[in-house]
């Protein structure tokens, strides 16, 4: 049997970003911290994502036209959002409670809570990359959203002014016939883009390695291929977990599971409404021009990640369950999409092709706080498409949570009980 039983030891369940982020906060309280994952540290949608770090995605999935999209969605399965059709009460629940959060007043709402905790996020990068000397491709040039249409700009400019005026997150309007000498991988006939420089990068595999690399040289234990079973508890207390490994214990307990944490909800006593939603990217070697700016398409909804050793387009969210399948016609949906934008889209040499399952919230919102019944075990969980952009933040309000002390940002809009009623 496998123990971690010692004074003032955690477990953390769930070894993506967020759960290595919650052991680095953990670790540096002096607690002895024992990370498991189902797979392997690091995987699954921590692993080919696009790796932006992005206050600039303050505005929630909940707009007001989010809905709208859904449905059409129904209808067309090459729809980059896209819930598609199956009897499923859990989604369908879901929706009707993501639709209701689909208008302005609640978008705005939503989008204070996620200010304050991707604000939060980004300082604790900047000081992390510094510290820790991680060598991850970070990098400091923002993020560009470029906008095919004379339309789309006018479109994103209503966007940029929310972001502006209810948040502070402001942008450089650059016009098409600038971005050429801005930069020379994108075509002449555009219409123009914003440029939020404010936002970093980094390549996510790079990161999560390099960190899971610090941890284990910090005595962090990491368990691959341990899937939780069950847990054992006594008066409100989790006192083991039951794992494919055997049983593990430690004094308190924290569930990072992303999109399978729903499947966990009926074990842990607690409502845990997530879907998973599924996104796409491939990975090829660089192209000639290659992009020296991340970018956005939002008129296409793909995203465009140039590393030192490859170049990724990454996109898609569908609403399809766990669905394991990669379908051809995504990645060169993909393909497709940068092409109206860069002159030289994609190249032969297809270094992977990927896919994972984002933990969807019907609020937009992580779900960061104690397991209401339970009163050793915490939920860090819910990021949506930002769990990069969020986990150090959650890592930090984790472990002051576990040790008691002041928290750092009101996390109130995350807690678990919000889901009760």
């Amino acid at each position: 049997m496998i123990t971690s039983s010692k004074p003032d030891s955690v477990i953390v369940v769930g070894g993506g970003i967020v759960g290595i982020a919650c052991a680095h906060y953990l670790t540096k309280l002096g607690l002895q911290v024992t990370v498991i994952d189902r797979s392997a540290i690091a995987g699954a949608c921590s692993h080919g994502n696009c790796g932006y770090i992005c206050p600039s995605h303050v505005l929630p999935l909940t707009e007001p036209e989010a809905i709208r999209a859904a449905v059409k969605s129904l209808f067309q399965p090459n729809a980059p959002f896209r819930v598609k059709p199956r009897f499923s009460p859990a989604l369908w629940n879901w929706m009707w409670q993501f639709a209701r959060r689909c208008n302005h007043q609640q978008m705005l709402r939503a989008g204070i809570g996620l200010k304050a905790i991707l604000d939060s996020s980004m300082n604790e990068y900047h000081q992390l990359i510094a510290e820790e000397s991680l060598d991850c491709e970070w990098s400091t040039r923002g993020l560009l959203y470029v906008l095919q249409t004379e339309r789309g700009m006018e479109a994103f400019a209503e966007t940029d002014r929310l972001l502006s005026e209810h948040f502070g997150v402001s942008a450089r309007r650059i016009e098409g016939a600038e971005l050429p000498t801005f930069d020379n991988a994108l075509k002449a006939n555009l219409a123009g883009a914003y440029h939020y420089e404010g936002d970093t990068s980094v390549r996510p595999d790079r990161l999560n390695s390099q960190w899971a690399a610090r941890l284990l040289e910090q005595g962090v234990q990491f368990i691959e291929n341990c899937m939780l079973l069950g847990i054992e508890t006594d008066n409100g207390r989790i006192t083991s977990l039951q794992t494919t490994q055997g049983k593990l214990s430690a004094d308190r307990i924290v569930i990072a599971t992303g999109a399978w944490s729903t499947q966990l909800a009926t074990m842990l006593g607690c409502r845990i409404p997530i879907e998973p939603g599924k996104g796409y990217s491939v990975t090829m070697s660089r192209p000639d021009p290659c992009p020296s700016h991340p970018m956005l398409f939002p008129e296409h909804k793909v995203g465009v990640s140039p590393f030192a050793g490859g170049y990724r387009l990454g996109s898609m969210m569908e609403f399809s369950g766990y669905d394991t399948t990669i379908p051809p016609r995504r990645i060169e949906q993909l393909r497709r999409s940068a092409a109206p934008y860069l002159v030289t889209p994609t190249t032969e040499e297809t270094q992977q092709t990927w896919y994972g399952w984002r933990p969807m919230t019907w609020d937009s919102l992580p779900i960061i706080g104690p397991v209401p019944r339970l009163h050793n075990a915490f939920l860090a969980t819910g990021h949506n498409m930002l769990g990069v952009s969020m986990a150090t933040a959650t890592g930090k309000l984790i472990a002051e949570m576990i040790s008691a002390a002041p928290l750092h940002i009101d996390a109130e809009p995350y807690s678990p009980t919000r889901f009760a009623s």
